[in-house]
């Protein structure tokens, strides 16, 4: 069993900041890439930052310059730093991470989501 557990989602204004985090644990041989991903009511998931196990990173435009993605690999820890944050980045956020378990098989799994709420 592998399981993914994300933090640090709530309520914040404008111009306020919020940090994410997941944690991987369970039957883990390998964490390979992880990412965050979000869906706002009405709308389909979408990619908000990815980041290989190297650290090479990759983000949405509508957060480039405001969102900042990390990792600890020794935790199995990925981590969404999010400054500026505006009233469009309300949405549930998913964690996902493509994970190699002791057997050699490769999975994508994904946390249960966090709200993170911007109010205008």
């Amino acid at each position: 069993q592998v399981q993914l557990v994300e933090s640090g989602g709530g309520l914040v204004q404008a111009g306020g900041s919020l940090r994410l985090s997941c944690a991987a644990s369970g039957n883990i041989f390998r964490v390979n890439a992880m990412a965050w991903y979000r869906q706002a009511p009405g709308n389909q998931r979408e990619l908000v930052a990815h980041i290989a196990s190297a650290g090479g990173t990759i983000y949405a435009d509508s957060v480039k310059g405001r969102f900042t993605i990390s990792r600890d690999n020794a935790k199995n820890t990925v981590y969404l730093q999010m400054n500026s944050l505006k009233p469009e980045d309300t949405a549930v956020y998913y964690c996902n991470a493509n994970i190699v378990r002791f057997s050699g098989l490769a999975n994508n799994y994904w946390g249960q989501g966090t709200q993170v709420t911007v109010s205008s």
